[in-house]
């Protein structure tokens, strides 16, 4: 019988499995891993992982018996059917006690399932995101885990070795919560990231039509932003991107097709955020604006027909200008997160999850896409007020929203009379009149609803939970639609 004298074991040797893998030999940790594609074992033995202290396994249960009690085996594999097929097979090789990693980007509410039916085994579950790309998976990762709360003990030393570290050290990995927590977050943070990469986005599209900025000028613009308060790993890169040259010493930004691709977390965000009822406004138009550019020959043939303004720069003061535009990009980020948040409180609540918000924070500034300097300030805000029912609420950034606004408003002014889409800076906008308006329009809606459908209201000389219905026409009887919320 081979000695059981690895730490973990490892499925999935796509870039993230091998990077994650090396990692961990890189802290000490002997990993022994398999692939259903046997040869690329031997492969990866061969290559990456010559030299290391990496075991290579042809089978599942010669990877579970190298492994020391309790098993820890995580899987990185698609997620979907695949991660439920392989855990039936592993079964057979495990014991109670045993501790089963799904460490890819799976849908929560399978990651509620699993925990569930693998407790009914005795098998404990963690259903953890791994955010950093393939360096991060190399160098440090943000690490988000959730599942059985039995099974944290096991892992907590390995992936908080693994995890990158902020300034201090602390690692950015810690317990999420119960069940789907983990892969949650991960979700709600491939949301935000879809947010700010549009942001930044509508940003160079501004700059570029509006001041005719070169790519060159574009990398000196960022990168004087990422000295900021937009300093990111996104702003970093993008400020990077504008540099790059083709082989014929063109910039390559220029030469990339505008169709943008997504792998569903994105959608899976909005779709959670419907569900719960939160207005996640912004995540949702960054999904449809990669959907609208996917309409790539439509838009084409609708450039030939449909006007827009003439094209000239409305502002002729670049300095100015470049401003506004910071302005935008910044208070639309602060409205994402803040939307972001809204629908983690949404989920804990539903879901009986008790989620450190400032933690969150925390495990996001080191590793992730969306690491950044404003990450810092979130984590202070839920360290001030625990219970903040809003990130807007928080001085820190309420005050930043007041100040910047103007230069908000005249970017987005600018947007209009050049014509230039700008969805996420509107609808982050739209967001922030919306919530700091004590009267909306909605009550005309209600009366419209109660008027075709007698679905009733509420009165604002009665007590909140008192409904009425009014006979409009004269023709309608007394008897109202019974009240429901979607």
């Amino acid at each position: 019988m081979p000695d059981a004298s690895c730490d973990i074991g490892l499925i999935g040797l796509a870039v993230m499995g091998q990077n994650l893998v090396l990692n961990m030999n890189d802290h000490g940790y002997k990993v022994a891993v398999f692939n259903r594609t046997v040869s690329k074992v031997d492969d990866f033995l061969a290559n990456e992982a010559k030299g290391t202290e990496v075991v290579g396994t042809h089978s599942l249960e010669e990877l579970c018996k190298l492994l020391k009690r309790p098993r820890r085996v995580m899987l990185m594999v698609k997620a979907g059917d695949t991660i439920d097929q392989m855990i039936d097979h592993l079964l057979p090789y495990l014991e109670a006690g045993d501790i089963v990693i799904d460490g890819g980007n799976s849908l929560f509410t399978d990651s509620n399932r699993r925990t569930k039916s693998l407790a009914d085994k005795g098998i404990l579950f963690i259903g953890t995101g791994v955010s950093g790309g393939e360096e991060g998976a190399r160098r440090g990762p943000s690490i988000m885990p959730g599942g059985n709360p039995a099974a944290w003990p096991h892992v907590k030393d390995i992936f908080q070795a693994i995890a990158a570290k902020v300034d201090d050290g602390t690692p950015c990995c810690d317990w999420v919560g119960e069940d789907g927590a983990g892969h949650f977050v991960k979700m709600v943070h491939n949301g935000i990231e879809y947010g700010d990469m549009q942001l930044i986005c509508e940003a160079y599209d501004l700059l570029q039509r509006g001041l005719g900025l070169t790519p060159d000028e574009l990398h000196d613009v960022f990168a004087e932003w990422n000295k900021g308060e937009l300093d990111s790993y996104l702003i970093e890169i993008s400020s990077l991107i504008f540099a790059k040259k083709d082989e014929d010493g063109e910039p390559i930004v220029d030469k990339i097709l505008d169709t943008a691709g997504q792998k569903g977390t994105g959608k899976w965000t909005v779709m959670s955020a419907l569900d719960t009822g939160q207005p996640v406004t912004l995540i949702g138009e960054s999904v449809f604006a990669r959907c609208l550019s996917a309409l790539k020959d439509e838009r084409i043939e609708a450039s030939k027909v449909l006007n827009g303004p003439a094209a000239k720069a409305v502002n002729p003061d670049r300095a100015a200008f470049i401003e506004d535009v910071r302005c935008a990009l910044y208070c639309s980020k602060i409205i994402s997160y803040a939307q972001g948040y809204m629908l983690l409180k949404a989920a804990a609540k539903e879901n009986g999850w008790n989620l450190n918000m400032g933690g969150i924070a925390l495990m996001w500034r080191g590793g992730c896409i969306i690491r950044s300097r404003f990450l810092g300030k979130i984590k202070a805000a839920f360290d001030t007020n625990p219970g903040l029912e809003n990130l807007l609420l928080d001085s820190f950034f309420f005050s930043a929203l007041n100040e910047y606004q103007p230069s908000w408003r005249k970017a987005l002014v600018s947007a209009v009379e050049l014509g230039v889409p700008t969805p996420a800076f509107s609808t982050a906008l739209a967001f922030f009149d919306g919530y700091r308006t004590g009267r909306l329009p909605a009550n005309l809606l209600q009366a419209q609803r109660d008027f075709f459908g007698a679905h009733t209201y509420e009165r604002t000389d009665k007590p909140r939970g008192e409904f009425f219905h009014t006979n409009w026409t004269g023709r309608g009887g007394r008897v109202s639609s019974g009240t429901y919320n979607a």
